[in-house]
């Protein structure tokens, strides 16, 4: 009998590589989605569009727990990826309340659904580089202490906890995948690096003459998210639970995206770009840099994308996305 994979968040950007991926390795692939999004499916499930006739939905929701419960009962997955959240952290502190709320309580929820309801299923929490934060060392690995930066690095350090926490109190194979950032042409426009590629590609073609950011010197671990959700397959894959960093081992600044971004359309980004101080985090994280030594020496992992690479396959997706419009 094939493998059940559970995937909530399985309409988001890493949700949907990861199901694609997980058809590939013959799993039936079962996924949790808001029941808005299934009523709604062509504005709402745009990067599954493609494979909706392969997998099977269920509607529910992070802020309930019955919803939850019935659909593991019912999927009785042998792995579970816990993806769903809610990821942007410049709005974590616009709403920093459901954003701890709904990252919190949903981790908690689904963990406590599977300890019942399948307690021989392997568990993937999508941890995040924001939980280092104000980190004292670069890079960081696996041992270096937390200190998160914002309501939506908070809420991570928690759920990094509570999936520990079944792991060791309750024998659950629960396991966290500490991603840094992870970007692909399917990434939500509002976050900053398909903020960038999508408005060089409108810019290139004169729908729009500027792109307003916030601050440029910031540093990421920029990788591409098909390569991660790889990483995240091999960590269940695994005789004992662990959990690992996934990243690149190299940093970029947002300057470094912009600028390459906007020669790569031919574009001098100084004519295009202004700074929009309202943009700024109320609480910057500066440097994030991750040391993926132990993925590459357990887990046979690396990237494969690297991140010129990466910001030519967003510009040209989103060219061509533009293109499509006119």
């Amino acid at each position: 009998m094939s493998k059940r994979a559970l995937i909530t968040g399985i309409d988001g950007q890493d949700g949907s590589y990861l199901a694609e991926f997980l058809l590939e390795k013959g799993y039936q692939v079962h996924g949790i989605t808001r029941r808005v999004a299934l009523e709604d499916p062509e504005h709402h499930l745009w990067r599954i569009r493609h494979i909706l006739d392969k997998i099977t939905l269920h509607a529910g929701s992070l802020e309930s727990y019955p919803s939850l419960f019935k659909v593991v009962a019912r999927v009785k997955p042998t792995e579970c990826y816990h993806l769903a959240a809610q990821s942007f952290v410049s709005y974590s502190f616009e709403d920093e309340f459901s954003t701890i709320n709904t990252n919190i309580n949903g981790t908690h929820f689904i963990l406590s659904a599977v300890k019942e309801m399948a307690p021989k299923c392997k568990f993937y929490f999508a941890a995040s580089s924001e939980m280092f934060g104000h980190a004292k060392e670069v890079p960081q690995d696996e041992n270096t202490v937390f200190h998160p930066r914002s309501p939506y690095g908070i809420s991570k350090v928690a759920g990094f906890d509570l999936t520990r926490n079944y792991r060791e109190a309750y024998g659950l194979f629960a396991i966290s995948g500490i991603l840094f950032n992870h970007e692909s042409p399917r990434r939500g426009f509002e976050f900053v690096t398909r903020k960038i590629t999508s408005g060089v590609a409108e810019i290139k073609m004169g729908l729009s003459k500027e792109l307003r950011l916030g601050n440029l010197e910031a540093k990421r671990d920029w990788g591409f998210s098909g390569d991660y959700v790889k990483a995240m397959w091999l960590m269940l894959q695994q005789d004992k639970p662990d959990d690992y960093v996934i990243a690149t081992g190299s940093t970029h600044s947002v300057k470094e995206f912009v600028e390459l971004a906007f020669r790569y359309a031919g574009l001098n980004w100084r004519d295009y770009v202004v700074i929009d101080k309202d943009l700024y985090r109320p609480a910057e994280v500066h440097v994030l840099k991750g040391d993926f030594s132990k993925a590459k020496r357990k887990l046979k992992w690396e990237p494969t994308v690297q991140f010129e690479e990466l910001v030519r396959m967003m510009v040209d997706s989103d060219l061509s996305l533009v293109k499509e419009r006119c």
